[in-house]
């Protein structure tokens, strides 16, 4: 079973987009649930990222909205970075 750590900048940007999409709580929920026992899991649809953000990888909430996040797989971490829309998450 995989750790997830939320850092005060994650917990941050959660709390404000809760405040806009209280109706994704109990999809986040599962969503972590499922990280912490198989990050690798198809219907996670985790992927890495390139470019600026190269060495993170994102799972979809839903399909406008993203989670980005640091996998330490031997370490077996997950450090959530962001969460927010497709645009937001990426810029």
């Amino acid at each position: 079973m995989f750790t997830i750590t939320t850092p005060q900048q994650f917990l941050r940007q959660a709390r404000k987009f809760f405040k806009k999409h209280p109706e994704l709580k109990p999809r986040f929920a599962k969503l972590l649930d499922d990280l912490q026992h198989d990050p690798l899991a198809s219907h996670l649809e985790l992927h890495p990222l390139t470019g600026k953000l190269s060495g993170c990888h994102s799972v979809s909430l839903t399909y406008s909205y993203r989670i980005t996040l640091t996998l330490f797989i031997t370490a077996e971490e997950i450090v959530l970075l962001d969460i927010g829309s497709h645009d937001e998450v990426y810029r």
